[in-house]
């Protein structure tokens, strides 16, 4: 296997899933400190279990589908999914949306989590606030792993990836106790929005039997493509910022 589209996939799924773990956790976090460690747990073990099934029940029909038509499609859906990241990231990087808060985020959940405090149902609805951020965050890290891995039958190593993020983030959450309000989330949305784009561009050529030059090693030309595109874009949006009147750029 080539070791440029191993690195690849591996760094794409642990990004990817590193963004999308914290913000479970964030909201699981909150659960814990404002309820109780009991519904956050039992909510997010519950989500584990479905994402779990949907893994074992879908996971095996990739297997059905022809390669050439599983890249085409797996490569518009990362091309979609990819410039949705992208798009934010490079408004947010503009000033046109502001940046993504994990603190204001654990904030708002503890404090919605303490209105319901008085609700005999509390436990219920902080259990299921941690089962829905969970459930809906790793719905789109499996995605991701499939995704990335799916086009050359590297769902095991962007597996692996999206592992390390999960490790790499439970430890640092654990360690310090609160929101990883300090993580660079849009860059690193910024950078997986490329990466999914550039994985998308390769496995539409692939699908459409397109023969790459230097094989594997033509996602670095894409990504470097896209990225310089993406970094002239923000630069010109940021000016459109500058000069928009007061109060239009949101």
């Amino acid at each position: 296997m080539n070791l440029t589209t191993i690195t690849s996939t591996v760094t794409a799924a642990f990004l990817g899933s590193f963004v999308e773990v914290v913000e479970a956790f964030t909201i699981v976090l909150a659960v814990g400190l404002s309820r109780s460690w009991r519904p956050a747990f039992i909510g997010t073990g519950i989500a584990f279990l479905v994402l779990a099934a949907l893994v074992l029940i879908f996971g095996p029909l990739l297997a059905l589908v022809p390669l050439h038509l599983l890249q085409f499609v797996v490569g518009v859906l990362l091309i979609l999914f990819g410039l949705r990241w992208l798009r934010k990231a490079i408004l947010r990087a503009a000033g046109f949306i502001a940046l993504h808060d994990e603190a204001k985020a654990f904030d708002k959940e503890t404090a919605e989590l303490r209105k319901q405090a008085a609700d005999r149902r509390a436990d219920y609805l902080a259990g299921l606030a941690a089962f829905k951020a969970v459930l809906l965050e790793g719905v789109e890290v499996v995605f991701i792993v499939i995704a990335v891995g799916a086009g050359h039958g590297m769902t095991l190593y962007a597996s692996y990836g999206a592992l390390a993020a999960f490790i790499v983030v439970l430890a640092i959450g654990l360690a310090v106790h609160k929101p990883l309000a300090q993580v660079p989330e849009n860059s690193l949305k910024f950078v997986v929005g490329l990466m999914l784009t550039s994985f998308g561009v390769f496995w539409i050529g692939e699908g459409l039997g397109t023969d790459w030059p230097g094989a594997d090693l033509a996602l670095l030309g894409i990504g470097a493509i896209l990225a310089l595109s993406a970094f002239v874009f923000t630069r010109w949006m940021r000016g459109l910022a500058v000069s928009a009147p007061q109060g239009s750029a949101h």
